[in-house]
């Protein structure tokens, strides 16, 4: 996946001026398309969040960064709807992410963010967006208009292909699969072999 790629690449290499990157954006992306959650909702995800120990490991999708006018950026908590409150089975490409970063948090307290600046706080979703366009930048999609949001979309027509529509929106945290089907779930032209199948019924007589 090129995208993948140019977060994995990001800013490596000889020629590059100032901090190395860090990897956060590089990860989030993998929790993003591991989780179908939203930028906000993932960078919102605590270390009290993850549960390691079950099979597939879970998280609780249970916050989001905002900014509130005169305090700054804070963790809300509560996602974008009181119905998005939801526990999400991670695949083991992004419980691996997880699991590294909770690693280099063996010591913070429960509450500590997955993701933060060098002083703990809260990481801005803006900051992860605009890092994201330099990504895209660096390997020639910046007139492609992804955004992140794409990844959600990305697991939700998976699941709904996969599983049902049903599943994507809970995953998704929608309280109906109206959302889900207008706005998320692409949906599935490819034809259906049934189909044939049934309509051989009309075959004429031999």
């Amino acid at each position: 996946m090129l995208i993948r790629g140019a977060a994995r690449d990001w800013r490596k290499g000889e020629g590059y001026l100032g901090p190395r990157p860090d990897g956060q954006v590089r990860d989030l992306i993998e929790v993003m398309l591991g989780s179908a959650t939203r930028i906000g909702e993932a960078l919102a995800l605590r270390k009290c969040d993850v549960d390691m120990t079950v099979d597939p490991p879970v998280v609780s999708v249970n916050g989001t960064i905002v900014v509130r006018k005169g305090v700054g950026l804070i963790r809300q908590p509560k996602p974008k709807t009181d119905d998005s409150n939801r526990v999400v089975s991670v695949p083991p490409f992004a419980a691996g992410i997880i699991e590294r970063r909770l690693a280099a948090l063996a010591h913070a307290d429960e509450d500590h963010l997955l993701f933060h600046t060098r002083n703990g706080t809260p990481l801005a979703p803006h900051n992860a967006r605009r890092t994201f366009r330099a990504m895209l930048k660096s390997v020639g999609l910046d007139g492609a208009e992804i955004t992140p949001h794409a990844f959600r979309r990305t697991g939700a027509t998976l699941i709904a292909r996969e599983v049902n529509i049903e599943a994507a929106a809970e995953v998704l945290g929608h309280s109906t699969t109206a959302t889900t089907k207008e706005h998320y779930a692409e949906p599935d032209r490819s034809a259906s072999p049934v189909s044939a199948t049934v309509l051989q019924k009309l075959a004429p007589a031999p």
